[in-house]
């Protein structure tokens, strides 16, 4: 370098979030083969992932602690696939419903993680400004309570990942019928295949509980932060369901059950 030259920095905004997979210990994420993410293909259906979180996995029981530790210190900013290694990472496919207690967290970094599901209590974190799970190529949705965190303004989403996603529009998992009562149903060990989640605990339109009103499911896709995200809505009545805004601008534009239905053509490139 000579006097006078200018070295410009790049700033990796990526790399330490969840470091390098190394080769003997394995990949830190699943491929997932729900759909094709390169480019549009004429697909009849899709359906949730299965997985349940194993909660006796080193991975999850980490995480617990790294919670706990981000509610007690008050941070601003939560990695926690940074404190954990590859075959950890590749453990957890869900957050805890503990996240509900991170409620000055500024800025959520899940980079390049293994989740297939990311849980509701997500709303209560109510100063999240950031959001950034780019690379989880398995999270194909988005709880309706992320619409709660009101100072969400920026995320950084691998939007081809996405049910209904403008580029490539593949098909949304078709919702089971309405339910006037939850009498048969355990909400607190659901079947992700068919529901979805695992739990439902409270209606996320009006937080009521579900079980006077039954279960009523649908889909709708807004514009969340940066980017415009397929969100599961679990309401507690048709009310709650009609309630619902408008979906955005070149999706379809209101709340539906999935399966076959007509979507805009993809803005394939």
């Amino acid at each position: 370098m000579t006097d006078g030259e200018v070295v410009t920095r790049y700033v990796n905004r990526w790399g330490d979030t969840s470091g390098p997979a190394s080769e003997r210990s394995g990949p830190r994420r699943e491929v997932c083969r729900c759909f094709d993410q390169v480019r549009p293909h004429p697909r009849a259906r899709v359906g949730f992932h299965a997985e349940r979180q194993d909660t006796s996995a080193p991975g999850w029981l980490r995480l617990l602690e790294l919670v706990d530790e981000a509610a007690d210190d008050g941070r601003e900013e939560f990695r926690p696939l940074v404190e954990l290694s590859p075959e950890e990472r590749r453990q957890v496919v869900t957050l805890p419903p503990s996240i509900a207690t991170l409620t000055a967290v500024r800025h959520l970094m899940l980079y390049g993680s293994n989740l297939v599901r990311i849980p509701p209590e997500i709303g209560a974190m109510t100063s999240l400004e950031e959001f950034t799970p780019y690379t989880s190529y398995r999270l194909h949705w988005f709880p309706y309570e992320i619409t709660r965190c009101r100072k969400l303004a920026r995320s950084t989403v691998s939007t081809r990942a996405l049910f209904g996603n403008e580029k490539l529009r593949p098909p949304f998992p078709r919702l089971r019928p309405a339910r006037g009562s939850v009498a048969d149903l355990d909400l607190e060990s659901l079947d992700a295949r068919r529901w979805g989640a695992t739990a439902i605990r409270s209606c996320g339109v009006c937080d009521g509980p579900i079980a006077p009103g039954g279960l009523h499911q649908a889909w709708i896709s807004l514009r969340v932060a940066t980017d415009v995200l397929p969100l599961l809505v679990s309401a507690c009545s048709p009310a709650c369901v009609a309630r619902l805004p408008a979906g955005a601008e070149g999706y379809v534009p209101a709340a539906h059950r999935g399966g076959r239905l007509d979507q805009p053509a993809p803005d394939w490139d």
